[in-house]
């Protein structure tokens, strides 16, 4: 008994450490890109107790992390909302930052569970990936994970990058795919989360898959209204955005093709630590994946972004309408 006391101790305090570390790590990133202040201080929102056992088991508060923008802000509330109602304890460490962040943070016990895209993870875990489809692209992300992380059921839904121009833009230069930027990109400012710039398919996916090499490029907050801002204002002339913005209908934006999938297939699946991973927990989660669509995700962002409203009681709406 005393063993097991000890145990439940150390893993707290190596928790509190770890987050305390992941913090420090993700205030640097932010601060790097022009944001303010701790995301993991300020936005964290404990709904159990540090050790609670509400799986039944004696497992410890599974922590819930997201990256910086709306919409996987919104699927860990979905997820928190779904675990909370299957009597497990979680808390929410929200706006952690980009994928370079919140996947140390995995990886060191800061956060248990987190909604990734599996093209996105796939590539970050092997920048070589040629597959495009969903099964194979998960295939490509479960072969490359780190130790000790798994990926549940994906779900249809799907948020993809892309391309966008404004109708004026496209109309203006006759594009319709972004091969047809090769001859006039030079002239052009390209916008997108400061991450687009480093990764495989970004900036150097663009230069090495359709030879189109922009003038410059405007590093802007991922999945917030300032990319679109920047593009509607001209002061980017073509911006990475997520295809489930819905301010890609609201101001007629056009998503140029990608005939040469460079943006993989972006089917939402939760990565968790293998660690708190029980039948309630990967039920719990399997039920949201099933229930999620591209659809309702869109419908979702609506209400999150044009409406406002607050990402946990949308999140709480859908939990509500689909999983009961």
């Amino acid at each position: 008994m005393l063993d097991l006391a000890r145990t439940t101790v150390e893993r707290v305090l190596m928790r509190r450490t770890s987050l305390t570390v992941l913090s420090l790590t993700a205030a640097l990133v932010l601060t790097g890109c022009g944001g303010g202040g701790d995301p993991l201080d300020a936005d964290t929102e404990d709904t159990g107790s540090e050790t609670g056992a509400g799986t039944g088991d004696g497992a410890a508060t599974v922590v819930i992390g997201s990256a910086n923008f709306p919409e996987n802000e919104l699927l860990a509330e979905i997820y928190a909302a779904a675990l909370s109602d299957a009597g497990v304890e979680v808390s929410t460490t929200l706006n952690i930052g980009s994928r370079e962040t919140y996947m140390a943070g995995l990886q060191d016990g800061s956060i248990d569970l987190i909604p990734e895209y599996t093209g996105g993870l796939a590539t970050y875990l092997n920048p070589e990936i040629t597959a495009t489809s969903p099964e194979d692209v998960l295939q490509e992300a479960q072969d490359n994970l780190p130790a000790g992380l798994q990926l549940l059921e994906i779900s249809e839904a799907e948020d993809k990058d892309a391309l966008v121009v404004t109708r004026e833009t496209a109309d203006e230069l006759g594009l319709t795919s972004i091969a047809d930027l090769t001859d006039q990109a030079g002239d052009l400012v390209l916008g997108g989360p400061p991450e687009f710039e480093t990764r495989p398919n970004g900036v150097a996916g663009l230069a090495e898959v359709y030879g189109v090499e922009f003038g410059s490029f405007r590093p802007l907050a991922a999945g917030s209204n300032l990319t679109v801002q920047a593009l509607v204002n001209g002061q980017v002339n073509a911006a990475n955005i997520f295809t489930t913005d819905p301010a890609i209908e609201e101001n007629d934006l056009v998503i140029l093709e990608d005939p040469e999938s460079l943006f993989a297939a972006q089917n939402i699946v939760p990565l968790i630590s293998s660690e708190v991973v029980n039948p309630a927990v990967e039920d719990a989660l399997d039920a949201v994946s099933a229930a999620l669509t591209t659809e309702n995700l869109t419908a979702m962002m609506v209400q999150v972004i044009t409406e406002g409203q607050d990402p946990a009681d949308v999140a709480r709406q859908f939990v509500d309408e689909n999983l009961r």
